[in-house]
């Protein structure tokens, strides 16, 4: 009879272990967070772009609060022929982002010869933009990259260990410029 008392109170523990989980309370999970660079570029790359030239810390002009979140490339695809140098600002979230456009745009024009060949592209807390005229098949695979990038759950999100990205720093950015404001 001892022997049946150890079995059913085994059994109410491993039903309490398996009712508690891990201490997690079901429904709720981490909200999503943007991808990083690494992530954005594999997504690219899978969408068909090439991707080529990238300098971290190159916001396009000369304002250094931009250094940090800036980083270009070369890109080119779809009915892209022509690689054209996309100008990469990636905000920590939300807030930086509303905070920071206006500086992006004071940028832009800045640094583009034909304010109205300005091309850009906005997925808070993310904006690429660049010399113009894009192809409208590249404008729109880049916003579609751009928002769903923007909802990836990170680290993990698209990341690979077999894609690495290199980047090359700005001429003059001090850390290398890679981060988020």
């Amino acid at each position: 009879m001892p022997r049946v008392h150890a079995r059913l109170a085994l059994l109410v523990v491993a039903l309490a272990l398996g009712a508690t989980g891990c201490g997690r309370q079901v429904g709720n999970t981490p909200a999503p967070t943007p991808a990083d660079f690494e992530g954005i570029v594999q997504a690219l790359t899978v969408d068909d772009f090439e991707v080529s030239d990238l300098v971290s810390g190159d916001p396009g002009c000369d304002d250094r609060t931009l250094v940090g979140p800036a980083i270009s490339a070369l890109l080119q695809g779809l009915d892209q022929a022509t690689p054209v140098r996309v100008h990469f600002y990636l905000f920590r979230n939300r807030d930086a982002y509303q905070r920071r456009r206006v500086d992006v745009d004071t940028c832009l024009r800045a640094f583009i010869a034909d304010p109205s060949a300005i091309e850009s592209v906005d997925a808070s807390p993310y904006v690429a933009a660049g010399q113009g005229p894009w192809g409208a098949g590249f404008r729109e695979a880049l916003r579609r990259v751009l928002i769903d990038a923007s909802h990836i759950v990170t680290p993990t999100g698209l990341r690979s260990a077999s894609r690495a990205v290199s980047l090359r720093p700005a001429p003059g950015a001090r850390d290398g410029g890679v981060g988020r404001l």
